[in-house]
């Protein structure tokens, strides 16, 4: 089950940014977040009231809401607000800090994330090699950045990442139900109320035509709500509950790796040795992290 829910949080994710560019073809990006976390929330509480499980209780809902709004509408919502203004290799590589965050911001586990050198190397290389998967792109970009406005942008970026790893932690530790699709059904019902405050400030409600709306548009967003919530943000939620923080953060290094590839086999792009060369430092990274878990325990001689 947590080889399944790594693969699945990894590739699904990854995948997501491909589908999250289709659906912007059609979708206002405020409108598709509270569209697209309402419905998956919604479908979720329907599955979970049929399962029998404790839905309605604030005790349950309250660390749920806290979570979602961390999550999903300031960590997501701040990267949708940026990504009109920034490339999106540098919100990529910026979005990547998240493990770095999840090390400091997790006081309960400093003694033996500090301690773990193959952990902090591996952190540290892995976001050396996303800025190498990135670097090209950032290069042709740079020039034509407005510099205050774009800084702020970055700063904002930073903010989210934070925000993100807190959210992450505060589940953790403060979740009271055990089951992660009751957590996932608040969390994303939270978070797509909290965006519809933002489609009217956009004006979006007003100009948005459905009728409109290109059929690739309607699948990819299908595809956000089944795939990228239900299934990856609830294995997340899960994983979150049964493995240290540090190893369910190294997503944001191979979401990128996803997200590389899908785009050379179905989106046609051209990958350059220096992408490779980011591809296998992030992939090493992973394992360098992972590492004490390979390592056979050591045999402690018996006494008689």
């Amino acid at each position: 089950m947590v080889v399944l829910a790594f693969a699945t949080v990894y590739i699904v994710w990854g995948s997501t940014y491909f589908f999250i560019q289709r659906a912007l073809e059609g979708f206002p990006p405020f409108f598709l977040g509270a569209f697209r976390f309402i419905i998956a929330g919604a479908l979720m509480l329907g599955w979970s009231l049929m399962q029998g499980e404790e839905v309605f209780s604030w005790k349950v809902m309250k660390p749920a809401v806290v979570t979602g709004l961390l999550l999903l509408f300031v960590g997501n919502g701040t990267i949708i607000w940026v990504e009109q203004f920034l490339p999106s290799a540098m919100v990529a590589i910026m979005v990547s800090s998240a493990p770095l965050w999840f090390v400091l911001l997790d006081k309960p586990k400093w003694s033996e994330n500090l301690s773990n050198k193959s952990t902090i190397v591996g952190l540290v290389i892995g976001f050396a090699g996303v800025i190498l998967l990135f670097y090209e792109k950032i290069m042709a970009t740079m020039s034509s950045m407005n510099s205050s406005r774009d800084l702020f942008a970055m700063v904002l970026v930073v903010f989210s990442s934070m925000a993100w790893a807190g959210g992450s932690l505060y589940s953790k530790y403060n979740s009271v139900s055990n089951s992660a699709t009751v957590n996932s059904t608040w969390q994303m019902l939270a978070a797509g109320i909290a965006f519809i405050p933002g489609t009217f400030l956009s004006g979006e409600w007003t100009s948005i035509n459905l009728s409109a709306i290109p059929t690739n548009a309607w699948l990819s967003t299908t595809y956000l709500i089944l795939v990228g919530s239900i299934a990856g943000f609830s294995a997340y939620v899960w994983l979150l509950k049964v493995q240290p923080a540090t190893k369910v953060s190294t997503y944001a290094y191979v979401n990128p790796v996803v997200a590389v590839l899908l785009g050379i086999f179905f989106a046609h792009e051209t990958i350059t040795p220096l992408q490779i060369s980011g591809l296998i430092v992030i992939l090493g990274s992973v394992l360098l992290i992972n590492l004490h878990k390979y390592r056979k325990p050591k045999q402690v001689a018996a006494t008689c």
